[in-house]
């Protein structure tokens, strides 16, 4: 079942058709010396018209289906003109059925951005080949924010979109710009890509699936039932981290749902949220928020 399918069974039908993506693109060129200050909202517009205009998969998207996203790019340098340094933030949300909410599915902090941009020219970009750093650092996020949201709709539905952040990839390692290397940071853009085309880590992609279309999506209805789900999702997260416990999938999991994990088990049978509690203590114990879950 396609990302569309799914959707139009969870959502009355609109008219009109859309691109997939509805990001907003925030710049922060605070630290940067310079008196021409229209560049970098000029980047916010190109960024996001490049996001959002470009049609990304062969379906059909209405304007309610769009995926809400955000891109924070925080810049740090900028070693000379129409050249930067940056760190970035990438966001993304999908619905949760018969709510008002939507439950964040891809955070990921990207601190290996560099790149040119020159007022006003086209951003230039093809799958099939490297043009330059900043199109395929905006087309790989784009493959993966798309791949994580049909992911949550049909169970592995988002393997298309995976490998052609994989292609991004690969046509970039001729570059030797940061982040494309295998060699480099375990937190970079190969390393996630990597993790997530990994057949030992299927699983963790499975759970995007049974956490939000199995678990999220009815738990209005049977809140004690979701809340198994989830359980068996941390156990399933529990045992990929054995094998590879500073894998990016499961930090970047963390990091996107550790509040919402203490807003779901903070209510419900103690002996669940216990169980919780201690898995998600010892996967991720640098954060102080999960003794909520059993101080109720």
């Amino acid at each position: 079942m396609t990302r569309l399918l799914s959707i139009l069974f969870l959502f009355t039908a609109l008219g009109g058709v859309a691109q997939e993506l509805n990001f907003k693109v925030i710049v922060n060129a605070e630290q940067i010396q310079t008196t021409d200050r229209a560049v970098f909202k000029d980047m916010e517009r190109a960024f996001a018209n490049f996001l959002n205009t470009r049609k990304w998969t062969n379906d059909s998207y209405k304007n309610y289906e769009k995926i809400n996203g955000t891109l924070f790019l925080n810049i740090t340098k900028m070693p000379s003109i129409g050249n930067f340094t940056a760190n970035a933030q990438i966001t993304s949300a999908r619905p949760v059925y018969n709510t008002n909410y939507e439950s964040v599915l891809f955070n990921f902090a990207d601190r290996e951005w560099e790149f040119e941009y020159i007022e006003s020219l086209p951003l230039e970009y093809n799958d099939n080949t490297y043009i330059n750093n900043l199109t395929s650092m905006l087309a790989f996020y784009a493959y993966i924010v798309l791949g994580m949201d049909y992911d949550s709709f049909s169970e592995l539905g988002g393997t298309p979109y995976f490998q052609r952040a994989l292609t991004v990839v690969n046509n970039a390692q001729s570059s030797n710009r940061p982040g494309w290397q295998a060699l480099g940071s375990n937190r970079n853009r190969y390393a996630l890509i990597e993790n997530l085309n990994n057949p030992q880590m299927v699983e963790l992609r499975k759970n995007t699936y049974r956490y939000h279309r199995q678990a999220l999506d009815s738990f209005d209805k049977t809140p004690d039932q979701s809340r198994q789900v989830v359980l068996e999702v941390l156990k399933n997260v529990k045992t990929v981290w054995t094998i590879y416990p500073n894998a990016i999938f499961v930090i970047s999991f963390f990091d996107t749902k550790s509040t919402e994990l203490v807003n779901i088990f903070s209510d419900g049978n103690l002996s669940v949220r216990r169980e919780a509690y201690d898995i998600l203590n010892t996967l991720d114990p640098k954060r102080n928020i999960y003794q909520k879950i059993i101080s109720n």
